[in-house]
């Protein structure tokens, strides 16, 4: 399991101890940190993915970065292409962009001026021309959302930017077969996801795709403490807070407990094909948050059978 990439996806606004939590977890020996992506997010909250994981590209000079995921929808294609851009430009090989097509809060797709029902179609647009213009290639399209003439912007994404696209309809799945790097599960059990990643490859065959060096991840929360009750009651309160919905709805796929305990919950989606974890850890500390999920991560690629407690 040594191509297993870990690291963490913060939901938290930036401030003065950023630093200190990027420093923590390079230290950690994490793949990378990432964020999450709102831009007002039930009333208001959330933070830019791009601008965040920018700052952090300032805070450290190796660590990867991850934004998932980001609300392409919401934004012109050829705008987040420059911001792309620019960042793999200051931060080569460092980024990974994860895309999603929004949707968990109505108003806030409704305030950025677009059509909750067509916000899918709209998604693929985006990510076609988003697509082509960090391939450094001359775009033009009379599309249903978008009109561009001979529209570029360089230079091109030099390594690759991986493009990972998020979602569990089969528009989905179907768009991150022709247009992705790769697809990400958020809520979605083992069996789901590895049904998901079959029907990726049959879409990608149909379209011709061959030889995509497929990068399948999953974004989940995880509670960290001495026992599974209570890195499930840090977990609740956080969950709860953030979503506004009682934790019986999300605990099934939030695990909790020590390392060992979440490695074990994690083990299934690994043999489901699932490579990247973007986990948001509830702990104690930020150094506790850090050093658990490095340690997830060891137990994953020691791929040593662990239980879980109950």
């Amino acid at each position: 399991m040594s191509d297993i990439r870990v690291g963490i996806l913060t939901v938290e606004t930036l401030d003065e101890e950023a630093r200190d939590r990027v420093a923590i977890a390079a230290a950690a020996g994490l793949d990378f940190v990432g964020s999450t992506d709102h831009v007002c997010f039930q009333g208001g909250s959330g933070v830019d993915g791009l601008t965040t994981v920018a700052t952090y590209a300032g805070l450290h000079p190796t660590i990867g970065l991850y934004v998932g995921v980001y609300q392409l929808p919401l934004r012109h294609p050829v705008a987040v292409a420059r911001q792309v851009s620019t960042l793999a430009h200051f931060a080569p090989g460092r980024l990974t962009f994860g895309v999603g097509i929004a949707g968990e809060d109505a108003r806030e797709v409704e305030s950025c001026g677009v059509d909750m029902r067509t916000r899918g179609r709209r998604a693929t647009e985006s990510l076609y021309v988003l697509r082509r213009l960090l391939a450094g290639e001359s775009v033009t399209l009379e599309g249903d959302f978008f009109r561009l003439q001979e529209v570029q912007v360089l230079p091109a994404a030099d390594p690759w930017v991986p493009l990972i696209v998020g979602g569990k309809s089969d528009a989905a799945l179907r768009r991150a077969a022709t247009l992705g790097d790769g697809w990400t599960a958020v809520f979605t059990s083992p069996r789901r996801c590895a049904d998901s990643i079959a029907r990726i490859a049959e879409h990608a065959e149909s379209a011709g795709r061959t030889g995509v060096a497929w990068r399948h991840s999953l974004e989940l929360w995880c509670g960290f403490g001495p026992t599974v009750e209570d890195g499930r009651a840090r977990l609740a309160s956080a969950m709860e807070r953030f979503y506004g919905l009682p934790f019986d709805a999300l605990d099934r796929y939030s695990p909790a407990g020590t390392p060992e305990d979440i490695a074990a919950a994690l083990a299934p989606y690994v043999e489901a094909g699932i490579r990247m974890f973007h986990l948001q850890p509830v702990a104690g500390s930020s150094e506790e948050a850090a050093y658990g999920v490095a340690q997830v991560k060891q137990c994953l690629a020691r791929a040593v059978p662990v239980s879980v407690r109950t």
